[in-house]
């Protein structure tokens, strides 16, 4: 039983909530037939961070307190300044499909989590203390109810921060905003400046300046050039696809618009985007001298 704000909230025979309070976070034990997936559909390792943003309280899994297996918690009423240290685990093919404790489905291939506390949706930044690799995810559900652990991760974002096989890993989690996201420059293997007015020249020293909009990141080229196929057919211009510098056994593949004259066509092109439904993008500066 579980028990919300003082009702008693009964369990199907599934381990399910009859209400979504503790949505896929109401099993005891999450890695109790659960697992990899037998086809993976998308290159887990391109998938991009969760994009923090202001969202309202979700209308499910925020009750003020809630109690699961004779264990009271209190839902926070913000995440701001919240940081806590513990192990995380990882949720899979069991939960796929099933709602979370916002009511949305569970997706382990988005970057996602379930926490026990945090209000519903929060973003948070996690840490892998063991290899120092860092995801933001989105917080939609409830869990782990398993003691010593703290979040419980989507199955890609336990993928890119390593921790799949082991299972469990030492994290440190602290909530992040919009404002805790300053772009930073991003450098190419090969910048293309924006055109020079005829006879001029940059001077020694002087930083030309290129301003794109990156729609996604790829370990497989044929799939950034597909990207970059769908976008040139919605009509954009100046699509590009460029092979990142670095690990020639696993080169980056970006997929970019631009170079952009200006502040309006940056966001010109954003609107143009988001009319596609096409969210998950990031506006970025290559520098070249």
């Amino acid at each position: 039983m579980i028990r919300a704000s003082g009702a008693l909230i009964p369990l199907t025979a599934g381990g399910l909530l009859v209400l979504m309070l503790a949505g896929c976070g109401s099993s005891p034990d999450r890695r109790v037939a659960d697992g990899h997936p037998a086809a993976v559909p998308v290159d887990l390792a391109a998938i991009p961070d969760a994009v923090p943003r202001a969202e309202p309280r979700s209308r499910y899994g925020n009750p003020p307190e809630y109690e699961v297996f004779g264990r009271r918690y209190r839902t926070l009423d913000s995440s701001a300044g919240f940081e806590e240290r513990g192990l995380a685990s990882w949720y899979g093919t069991k939960f796929h499909g099933r709602r979370t404790s916002s009511g949305e489905p569970y997706d382990m291939f988005a970057m996602t989590a379930a926490h026990r506390q945090l209000p519903l949706p929060s973003f948070v930044e996690v840490t892998n203390l063991d290899n120092d690799r860092r995801v933001i995810v989105r917080v939609n559900d409830r869990g782990p109810f398993v003691g010593g652990r703290i979040i419980d991760l989507s199955y890609t974002a336990a993928h890119r921060l390593g921790i799949i096989e082991e299972g469990v890993a030492p994290v440190r989690i602290r909530a992040v905003g919009p404002s805790d996201l300053a772009p930073e420059p991003v450098r190419v293997a090969q910048v293309e400046p924006p055109a020079q007015p005829a006879g001029s020249e940059p001077g020694n020293g002087e930083t030309i300046s290129a301003s794109y909009v990156q729609v996604g990141a790829f370990a497989d080229r044929d799939a950034a050039e597909r990207i970059g196929n769908d976008l040139r057919a919605l009509g954009f211009d100046d699509v590009r696809v460029t092979t990142v510098a670095g690990n020639p056994d696993a080169p980056l593949h970006r997929v970019r618009i631009g170079p952009l004259a200006d502040a309006s066509a940056v966001q010109e092109v954003a609107e143009r985007l988001h009319q596609a439904a096409l969210q998950d993008y990031r506006v970025v500066v290559d520098e070249a001298r």
